[in-house]
């Protein structure tokens, strides 16, 4: 934002040199970029952050100098005679886009004349980098930097109607704005029409078709609140309907600031500013009865409690309560009588909704009583917090998984519009957001964190980083109907190449590094996206936990990927681990006593599952049995159709002594026995 020196003074007399008024507003929160001698003015380039849209007009700005110094703010006055016909006489307005434009201000001038500014407002607008076009452009230039309030002055003449509809773009629709080239309109942006066609971008850019001309006498002047996202999207992503001009953006004063969000309640000022100016600059006259199309609303925000107390324990200074009062009400905040002597309420200004707690006052009374007065040496009474469960967990997560080799990402929350329903283990109702996302990515929030990791595997393997292992810890979003009590879920996904095998051992060390002694369980599922016969859902303990599959590459959602390797994904909630983790281990002694190892190879149906086989064992192996082992499966000629085997390795061991050959043998026996009468196993 670069502000006049001259201009500010208007407003407000700081009784300071520019270079001071300066440094005080870097120490309050605008930091100075640069001061610029112009003339007999000055050029003062401010960085304005984007939670105070407030500041980016000489009228906000004024408003800090002015709380900064302790003078009052003299802000211009507006002062209008309209003539007795009425604005809708001669013009219609309509929002079919309400969502987009909530508010729409119309305003007609008759009788106007064109022709260069007056060369104080051409000065000003010079000294801010702006070029003079002719009175009228340049009077909505000087009220856009005045209050920060974008407006646009339409030829009424060349409205088809006349008639202003506010609206969606069609397709096929195209604009030639005010830089004389031409764009391609899509069915996601907020157009300005007439009758006919449209006549500019809402909120960044104005036609060229309607623009302020020296043959023009009647204006159509627009002021409106437009959605700061669809404005945002609009700038960013619309592109020129030149097929060979790949440049693609369409930024203005304009869209800067609808993108941070405009002060509603100060539309009809604004209109009025600029309809005064332009009488005083090009005559002619106003009609009566300014069209307001959507509803303004009342500003009634809820009061904020500041108890005083809370300033010293912060800010580790005492800072007297009639410096507090003049700091909060030179910002523009109303107090609110209260009872209670060290306790404050205060209703922010319209201008200010970024005020809502009682450390926002407190940052308020710090920046502008002084950051510079705070001691360095003074104690703050600061308690450090200590880290919750959940984040010693995930931190035992990440450490684990990145010895193993594997690299955390970060992706953004929304589908990648390419991949689909891949890796879609609950079908449910997508959660999705009202305006899409820009780029690749549509409007769908993610139900699953495996389509952004296939798609970020997909881009190491062009890059030339091959078998990229993957991570990723981030919320899904599924069903979000209140009936559906999780429907942000806490979720880790993994895509690597390892083998089926190899990504359950990894899943099973996960449990270990967090202190859960249990095995990961796989029963064979379907899930779109993933290769029948190498997928299952895991559980642990009984409780569902996730799932763990192969990636179809000639999938729906995978082909278009062209993905060079195989991989493997799993996703699992991260809540079980969260509840079952035991992060101060436990310390167990060493067996005493030695095991003893047999190996079993039966022969099996090929419908028999490995966890099947190993319930069964476990069941009939006890109590000595210690631990139970896969070693290797087969199937081939030596093997009737039908049939497969498994050889298992079974650990013996008691806490208590040395077991004996037939105590054993007569386990072994019982593993037999009941794998023969359950599974109709055969030893080979």
């Amino acid at each position: 934002m670069i502000v006049s020196w001259n201009w500010l003074r208007e407003y407000v007399q700081p009784g300071a040199s520019v270079d001071e008024v300066g440094d005080r507003l870097a120490l309050s929160g605008l930091n100075l970029e640069s001061i610029t001698p112009m003339g007999d003015d000055f050029a003062v380039d401010l960085e304005v952050t984007s939670n105070r849209p407030d500041c980016l007009g000489h009228l906000g700005v004024a408003r800090e100098v002015a709380a900064l110094y302790g003078q009052p703010l003299c802000g211009p006055k507006t002062k209008l005679n309209p003539v007795q016909a009425t604005t809708s006489s001669c013009a219609r307005v309509s929002i079919e886009a309400t969502d987009l434009c909530p508010q729409y201000i119309a305003r007609v001038i008759r009788g106007v004349q064109i022709g260069p500014s007056p060369a104080w407002l051409q000065q000003r607008l010079e000294a801010i980098g702006i070029n003079p076009v002719n009175n009228v452009v340049d009077v909505t230039n000087y009220v856009l930097m005045e209050c920060g309030q974008p407006l646009h002055a339409f030829d009424l003449a060349k409205l088809a109607g006349p008639e202003i509809v506010v609206r969606r773009a069609r397709d096929g629709e195209t604009l030639q704005a005010i830089d004389h080239a031409e764009y391609k309109l899509t069915p996601d942006m907020c157009v300005i029409a007439d009758a006919e066609r449209p006549v500019a971008v809402a909120g960044v850019m104005g036609g060229a078709g309607t623009e302020i001309s020296d043959d023009t006498t009647d204006l159509l002047i627009e002021t409106a609140n437009f959605a700061s996202a669809s404005v945002r999207a609009t700038a960013r992503g619309i592109r020129r309907a030149d097929a060979n001009d790949r440049r693609k953006g369409l930024h203005s004063d304009s869209s800067y600031r609808f993108e941070r969000g405009v002060d509603v309640q100060q539309l009809m000022w604004a209109s009025d500013r600029c309809c005064q100016l332009i009488l005083e600059v090009a005559g002619g006259e106003l009609l009566s009865d300014p069209i307001v199309a959507g509803e303004i609303p009342a500003w009634t925000p809820e009061p904020v409690t500041l108890r005083i107390p809370q300033i010293a324990r912060l800010l580790g200074i005492t800072i007297p309560i009639d410096e507090v009062t003049r700091i909060l009400a030179g910002l523009g905040l109303t107090a609110v009588e209260s009872r209670d002597p060290e306790t404050q309420h205060w209703l922010p200004p319209s201008w200010r909704r970024d005020l809502t707690r009682e450390c926002d006052l407190i940052e308020e009374i710090a920046r502008l009583h002084g950051y510079d007065r705070i001691p360095e040496d003074r104690d703050i009474p600061v308690v450090s917090g200590t880290r919750s469960r959940a984040e010693q967990v995930t931190d035992r997560i990440r450490n684990f998984l990145c010895g193993t080799g594997f690299h955390e990402t970060l992706t953004l929350s929304f589908t990648p519009r390419e991949l689909g329903p891949i890796c879609d283990p609950a079908p449910q109702v997508a959660a999705t957001l009202v305006e899409p996302a820009a780029g690749e990515f549509g409007n769908q929030l993610r139900k699953s964190l495996i389509p952004s990791l296939i798609s970020v595997r997909r881009d190491n393997e062009r890059k030339g980083n091959l078998d990229a292992r993957l991570f990723e810890i981030a919320r899904g979003f599924r069903d979000p109907r209140p009936e559906r009590p999780e429907s942000q879920p806490l979720l880790l996904g993994l895509v690597s190449g390892h083998s089926f095998a190899e990504m359950r051992g990894v899943l099973t060390g996960l449990l270990a590094s967090c202190g859960i002694a249990a095995d990961v369980q796989v029963e064979a599922d379907t899930i779109d996206g993933l290769l029948p016969g190498r997928t299952g859902r895991i559980s642990v303990d009984g409780k569902t936990w996730g799932y763990l599959g192969e990636l179809n590459r000639d999938s729906k959602g995978a082909a278009p990927l062209k993905l060079r390797d195989a991989a493997m994904v799993a996703e699992v909630s991260l809540s079980l681990l969260i509840e079952q983790s035991r992060l101060v281990p436990q310390a167990e002694p060493l067996p005493s006593f030695p095991a003893v190892l047999r190996d079993l190879n039966f022969v099996l149906d090929e419908a028999v599952t490995w966890r099947q086989l190993e319930g069964v064992v476990r069941g009939a192996a006890k109590p000595l049995l210690h631990r139970v082992g896969f070693v290797d499966q087969y199937r081939g000629k030596q093997l009737p159709s039908g049939k497969k085997s498994y050889v298992i390795q079974v650990e013996y061991l008691s806490p208590e002594r040395t077991l004996t050959g037939e105590e054993v043998e007569a386990a072994q026996q019982s593993v037999i026995q009941a794998c023969a009468n359950e599974l109709g196993a055969e030893l080979r």
